[in-house]
């Protein structure tokens, strides 16, 4: 039934429905509930006459596809409380509008009706300009088929006269618009004493807090990080590993805080995961405990794809506002939060992420360098901008290591590609999840020769082209009208339109396939594919393949040539239109408005770092095919699969060790950096290795030696965890392996995370264990099953004391889940780094002992999620038992391991979490 005629229902006449085991529970208008089988489950869903939480997330739950429009709460929820966070279920509705938390499914079916009149109750209550916004929406999204705008029109009323197409929509029209302030002043060098640190620590913590001595020490030797630096090149560093429980948060804030405060703006906080950037700004409300001294004094900052670009929100809603259908619903919900945010981060706790599932994100964001600066209509208005402002004055600035090594590898041009502001000052750092800096380092300085970052420099040059649909104008669109009074910058500008033919274009992937490439990108990377699978042990593997660029066959390296040749001819003009306009900027500083000399300046800097280092970045990959390898780079081909699907193809270069160039464009400029974490040193044989936190965070290559300091937990791990190394569980058997996670999580009572090293394990133990745990009352949570992004599957698993979660490897470091929550971790094996090209490289320059150093990380870091407070209880469990003796120094001294039978693990497990009290 098409969405524009869903007939209009009262939705309190209808069923709410909450997946349950073989089917779901409905709970009637009346409150009466009752189990209805999967049959009659999806009938109800597809018909959509019905009330639920998260359509996507019930429709992978109930294996069916949902229906045009039906009555989903959580539309319902960010309609009328647009940027407020929750937790996409119904508890989590209840939650949030303070009603009782239901624990049962019969319970979340009633609280759903409950929520939805409450919200409802909620529009009649609120003010008159509020009701006359969502008037204007509501309105609009009848025509799209939104099943809630009856119910909320009968409460507001009809609109008013005849509506715009966009009523409601162009929350973009009444932002408020940032203003350039003067120029931040220049940081100081004041030190901070240990004395001062402990000062402002018993400050931030209260006369109510806890007083830990290790947290005040911890104090003391953070305030080293923050001394004045005696020799340009030589920054004061210092590397604190401090356990779970030390509270190294506030340890850190107390120097850094004041550092601040006596030196002005300059002092980054850096996080590896979008969790921790919230929690340090909850810890930061201890020092400024009024948010809006708070919102000025402390400022987050993430890469741009994190934040909505208005100009893509709006020229989305444009195309889709007059057509009926869930998009269109999705960017009118989107539209409420725009008007309601501060920041306009999409990847932020208020942003109604279960939205995804009807409009893909990177439609509305800036993923691929779109971004046109000054020239955007948006841009006074712009949620980046007013971001970047707002931190080059704000005393404490908290980032992500991404972002910092971002921004280092261009402030060789002295300013920052990404914004037209002036650089922000970056002179102190605090880098916590300092562990994290090999692979951040690793990430953000590799550069890659693609398929699709070939694509994406051609479109930024020529714009779209055939059928492709972009907002992205090519450089003519641009900056034609600043080349016509000047023909060497227009021959430079047809040179570049012209020798961005070289590159692949789009749907380069299709004809490589089957059609034939075109031009020598797309020829280059026709025979990258062919080479990788005539060397790959399975050119047919569900996941990515790889191959050493050595030997190379005559045709590889001739396509090379082309290519190299053909990149040549794009750098020069890239560079020539730079240079061309920075002196048209030059020769008319009298006459031009600063609207045109932001865009000129935007313009230039992109085409000085494409031209200057991406491209030529790319020759010298492509030369170096046939030359002499070099000892700080490793090279390959690699073809990117996601579920079988080749994604990408090309080159990638990795430096064997990226903390020499972390070292070079972010330590060595900085006066300072405090690295901290739980797990910054290995322990093998019972030896404290500082050594390796030397290597895995670049302090090693500095002039000056870092100051060590280490700082154990506080918590008692004899009483308050237990570690199984299970031995008689073939987990090459799927039935076997899965058959363990059912009984050890039904042990546990739930509150179990699975870990797991292969996406195919994880689903195949998933289909196997989901049923029998929902049998016993056990909600069972997938990574790469359940439709529901990365972070609302940990907020699910959160929220309920007895859920399990299962996720990959790398889920560990976004788990942080206090208390009973999570109180069984289990591994499906040993998590050995893969055997991959750029890895055996590694091991060849660190060592024969760096597989163990990695694994010991690995499971010293699984095993930090487990005990977050003085009161938690839990189990670490590896089913492998060939698990070597030398890893399990990864675990704390006074933590019991023991090596047993899946029966007298699954008994002692039982007998130590025991019910909660």
């Amino acid at each position: 039934m098409p969405i524009e005629s869903v007939p209009s229902r009262d939705w309190r006449n209808l069923p709410a429905l909450v997946p349950a085991p073989g089917g779901a529970v409905l709970c009637s208008a009346d409150g009466a509930c009752r189990r209805a089988d999967l049959e009659e489950a999806r009938k109800l869903f597809r018909s959509g006459d019905v009330l639920v939480a998260h359509a996507a997330f019930i429709s992978g739950r109930l294996k069916s596809p949902p229906a045009a429009a039906l009555f989903d709460v959580l539309e319902l929820f960010a309609f009328v409380k647009p940027g407020s966070p929750c937790v996409p279920s119904a508890r989590g509705l209840a939650r949030v509008l303070g009603l009782l938390p239901p624990h049962t499914q019969e319970e979340s079916a009633r609280s759903l009706r409950e929520a939805a009149a409450t919200l409802v109750a909620m529009i009649r209550d609120a003010p008159e300009a509020a009701r006359a916004n969502m008037r204007a929406l509501a309105g609009s999204l009848r025509r799209a088929g939104w099943r809630w705008s009856p119910a909320i029109l009968e409460v507001l009323g009809e609109p008013e006269g005849k509506q715009s197409p966009l009523a409601g929509f162009e929350s973009w029209s009444s932002l408020p618009q940032w203003e350039d302030d003067q120029a931040p002043d220049k940081p100081g060098s004041l030190p901070i004493s240990p004395d001062d640190a402990r000062s402002r620590l018993a400050q931030l913590v209260g006369s109510s807090g806890e007083q830990r001595p290790e947290q005040a020490s911890y104090s003391d030797a953070a305030s080293y990080a923050f001394g004045a630096r005696d020799e340009a090149g030589a920054p004061k560093v210092a590397l604190i590993e401090a356990g779970t429980g030390v509270g190294k948060t506030l340890g850190y804030l107390a120097p850094a805080s004041l550092w601040a405060e006596k030196n002005g703006p300059g002092l980054w906080i850096s996080t590896y995961t979008r969790n921790l950037q919230r929690q340090i700004v909850q810890e930061i409300a201890h020092l400024y405990p009024d948010p809006e001294e708070r919102d000025e004094k402390a400022v987050v900052r993430k890469g741009r794809e994190n934040y909505l670009c208005l100009l893509n929100f709006e020229e989305a809603a444009k195309r889709t506002a007059l057509a009926p259908g869930q998009r269109t619903v999705a960017l009118g919900l989107i539209a409420r939060w725009v008007g309601a945010t501060t920041d306009g981060d999409v990847s932020g706790a208020g942003f109604p992420a279960f939205l995804g599932a009807s409009l893909p994100l990177g439609e509305i964001t800036d993923r691929r360098g779109e971004c046109v600066y000054a020239a955007c209509p948006h841009y006074r208005t712009c949620f980046i901008e007013r971001a970047i402002r707002r931190a080059r004055h704000a005393p404490i600035v908290v980032a992500n290591h991404a972002l910092v090594i971002a921004q280092a590898s261009q402030d060789w041009m002295a300013v920052d590609e990404t914004t037209d502001a002036p650089p922000e000052r970056r002179v102190r750092y605090v880098f916590d999840e300092g562990h994290h800096l090999f692979d951040a380092a690793d990430s953000g300085f590799a550069p890659l020769l693609s398929g699709v970052e070939m694509a994406d420099l051609r479109r930024w040059i020529r714009g779209p082209e055939g059928r492709a649909r972009s907002r992205m104008r090519g450089l003519q669109e641009r900056l034609r009208d600043l080349t016509l009074d000047d023909p060497k910058a227009e021959e430079a500008l047809d040179a570049c339109i012209s020798a961005a033919g070289t590159l692949a274009g789009e749907g380069w992937m299709s004809r490589l396939h089957g059609g034939g490439p075109r031009g020598p990108g797309e020829v280059f990377l026709a025979t990258a594919y062919h080479h990788v699978r005539a060397r790959s042990e399975d050119s047919e593997s569900f996941y990515t393949i790889e191959a050493d660029t050595q030997p190379l066959g005559a045709e590889i390296l001739a396509a090379a040539r082309d290519l190299a040749l053909g990149l040549k001819r794009l750098a020069a003009p890239l560079i020539a239109l730079a240079a061309l306009l920075r002196k048209q900027m030059d020769d008319k500083t009298e006459e031009l408005e600063s609207y045109s000399r932001a865009r000129i300046e935007a313009a230039a800097r992109g085409l000085v770092w494409r031209g200057r280092f991406v491209v030529p970045t790319w020759i010298q990959m492509l030369e170096n095919l046939e030359g002499e390898r070099s000892a700080d780079f490793v090279d390959w081909f690699e073809i990117a699969r996601e579920d079988g699907r080749d994604v990408d193809i090309g080159l990638e270069r990795h430096w064997v060790d990226p903390t020499i160039p972390f070292a070079r464009d972010v330590l060595a400029p900085a006066h300072g950096a405090l690295i901290t974490s739980a797990t910054l040193r290995d322990t093998s044989d019972g030896v404290d290795d500082w050594a390796s936190a030397e290597v895995r965070t670049g302090a090693g290559h500095l002039p000056q030696p870092p100051r060590r300091a280490s700082f154990g937990s506080p918590f008692r791990y004899a009483d308050q965890a237990r570690i199984f190394v299970v031995k008689d569980v073939n987990r090459r058997d799927i039935e076997q392996l899965a058959a363990a996670y059912r009984e050890l999580f039904l042990a546990s009572g739930g509150g179990a995370l699975g870990l797991f090293t292969a996406v195919r394990t994880l689903r195949a133990v998933e289909q196997r264990i989901s049923a029998p745990l929902n049998e016993a009352g056990v909600t069972l949570y997938a990574q790469h099953v359940d439709r529901l992004d990365t972070g609302a599957l940990v907020d699910l698993f959160r929220a309920e004391e007895n859920a399990c979660l299962l996720g990959t490897d790398a889920l560990r470091d976004g788990v942080d889940v206090p208390g009973r929550s999570l109180r069984l971790a289990v591994f499906d094996k040993v998590p050995w780094p893969k055997p991959t090209i750029l890895h055996k490289a590694r091991r060849l320059r660190f060592g024969k002992g760096y597989d163990d150093l990695l694994t010991r990380f690995r499971l010293k870091q699984a095993f930090g999620r487990l005990i977050r407070g003085a009161g938690d209880k839990g189990c670490f469990v590896i089913l492998e038992a060939a698990t070597p003796t030398r890893l399990l120094s990864a675990f704390p001294p006074d933590a019991t391991v023991k090596r047993c039978g899946l029966a007298e693990a699954i008994a002692d497990i039982r007998e130590f979490l025991g019910p909660a009290k």
